[in-house]
């Protein structure tokens, strides 16, 4: 088992930084994108379709620019969105620059690269997680991620049929009542990692 704590504080930081306001509104585009796929089923346009591919999608498409065309093309016209993120040209970069363990950067990430390079540990207490921050499961031989979204928590199992699409959404006291006790988000589960914030978040 890795030594989580360590190895999140070992994880340099990210050279940009969103504004606490970019940081909010980033939040509230993130859960509504992720709440949008549980509820009209992914959209074509994402992929890669995991736990830590929800993540890459969602970040994407939070960061980007949501015209007229997205609006139409998401089923979002006319509908109440958060305000814009409004990156300049210095931030835009942060969109698809996913910093690797060997210190390149890319538009894929794993799961494990997600936390330990582009993201700060918080804690193991689900009390410190905000909108739009991480759940991070080491089961030896695989990892997880799944995404807090302040009244539940929404994940991919990694896994598509033709007839379910992997996307989940649970409250936190039905996860932490699972009878596999593994995906129990409490601290004294060495399999839950804890809480991980995206290091270009400052608020």
């Amino acid at each position: 088992m890795l030594a989580w704590p360590a190895i999140a504080s070992s994880a340099p930081a990210t050279a940009i930084a969103l504004t606490p306001a970019q940081s909010r509104s980033f939040r509230a585009w993130m859960t509504h994108i992720v709440a949008t796929q549980l509820k009209a089923g992914p959209t074509p346009r994402w992929q890669q379709r995991d736990c830590v591919g929800l993540v890459r999608f969602a970040v994407a498409e939070s960061l980007r620019e949501h015209d007229e065309k997205w609006k139409r093309a998401n089923g979002m016209l006319g509908t109440a969105l958060p305000p814009e993120v409004e990156l300049d040209q210095a931030t835009q970069a942060v969109r698809h620059q996913w910093r690797l363990a060997d210190g390149t950067t890319s538009a894929y990430v794993s799961a494990i690269e997600m936390v330990q390079e582009n993201a700060r540990f918080r804690g193991k207490d689900c009390n410190q997680a905000a909108p739009g921050d991480l759940l991070f499961f080491d089961q030896g031989d695989a990892q997880h991620l799944m995404v807090w979204m302040n009244s539940y928590i929404a994940y991919h199992t990694g896994t598509v049929t033709t007839t379910d699409n992997g996307l989940r959404a649970v409250k936190l006291r039905e996860l932490q009542a699972w009878r596999d006790t593994r995906w129990h988000p409490t601290q004294d589960n060495p399999n839950f990692a804890g809480v991980y914030r995206l290091n270009f978040l400052s608020a």
